[in-house]
C-alpha cells in the first residue's frame, strides 16, 4: 500500500467528541463515524437527541452509526425508527442481545425487513453471528505477510521474519496462524493480552451492559 487511498478496507471513525467527529468526518479516508452510549457519556452529553441531530446536520454524506439505549424489544424498536428516521445516512445501533441475555436477532429481522439500516454491536461469538446473519464470509487472513512466510521459509536461511508495527490484538493471532515467528506490539495492545481465553459470550454480555449503564448513568433518553 502506497497510501491510504488504496485501502480497501472501510475506516469508520468511533467518538461522540462533536468537534473530532466534524474534523474526522472531512477526511476522505474515514468513510463513516460510529458512536455508542459509553462514548456519549463520556463526551458529556446529556441530550442524545439533540446532539445526534446537530451531528447530522453537519455530516450528512457519510454513515453515522447511533445506538438504541433500550433493554426491552418493544421499547429497542421504537427507539430504532425514530433513530433511523433522522436521515438516510443513519445506521441504528442493536446491541446483539439485552442486558438479560435474550437474543436481539428477531428485532433485528423486523428492523431489516422494515429497511432500517442496523449496525449489530457486541458480537463476539460465531454463535450469535450464525442468528444475525444468513451466511458467513470468512476472509483470507493477511496475505502479505504469509507470503513472506513462504519466501523465507523457501529461502532456507537463519532469518525471522519479523510483524512490526502491529496495531490490534488479532494479529497476534494473524502471524501464529501464518506462522510468521515474531511480531512486536505497542504497550496498550500488550496491556489487552488479559483478555485471551476469556469467555466471548458473557464478553459480549458485559459490553451490552455497559453500552446500558452508561445510557442509564448519563440520564440519556429518546
Amino acid at each position: 500500500m502506497s497510501s491510504l487511498s488504496t485501502l480497501r478496507v472501510k475506516i469508520f471513525a468511533d467518538s461522540a467528541d462533536r468537534a473530532r467527529m466534524l474534523e474526522l468526518s472531512a477526511k476522505p479516508h474515514v468513510q463513516g463515524l460510529t458512536t455508542n452510549p459509553t462514548l456519549i457519556r463520556r463526551a458529556g452529553v446529556t441530550d442524545y437527541r439533540a446532539f445526534a441531530r446537530d451531528v447530522l446536520s453537519v455530516i450528512t454524506a457519510k454513515p453515522v452509526c447511533f445506538e438504541v439505549l433500550a433493554d426491552d424489544f418493544p421499547e429497542m424498536e421504537r427507539q430504532a425508527l425514530e433513530i433511523a428516521s433522522w436521515g438516510d445516512n443513519v445506521y441504528v445501533k442493536i446491541p446483539v442481545t439485552n442486558t438479560r441475555r435474550a437474543s436481539s436477532a428477531a428485532l433485528i429481522r423486523q428492523l431489516a425487513e422494515r429497511g432500517v439500516k442496523l449496525n449489530v454491536t457486541a458480537v463476539m461469538t460465531l454463535g450469535q453471528l450464525r442468528e444475525i446473519v444468513p451466511a458467513l464470509n470468512p476472509a483470507a487472513p493477511v496475505p502479505l505477510m504469509a507470503r513472506a512466510v513462504e519466501i523465507l521459509k523457501a529461502a532456507n536461511t537463519n532469518s525471522e521474519l519479523v510483524w512490526a508495527s502491529s496495531r490490534e490484538l488479532l494479529n497476534i493471532f494473524q502471524a501464529e496462524a501464518i506462522g510468521c515467528p515474531v511480531i512486536t506490539i505497542t504497550a496498550d495492545i500488550l496491556a489487552k493480552l488479559a483478555l485471551i481465553g476469556r469467555d466471548l459470550s458473557e464478553f459480549s454480555l458485559d459490553t451490552v451492559r455497559m453500552f446500558y449503564d452508561d445510557a442509564q448513568s448519563a440520564g440519556l433518553s429518546l
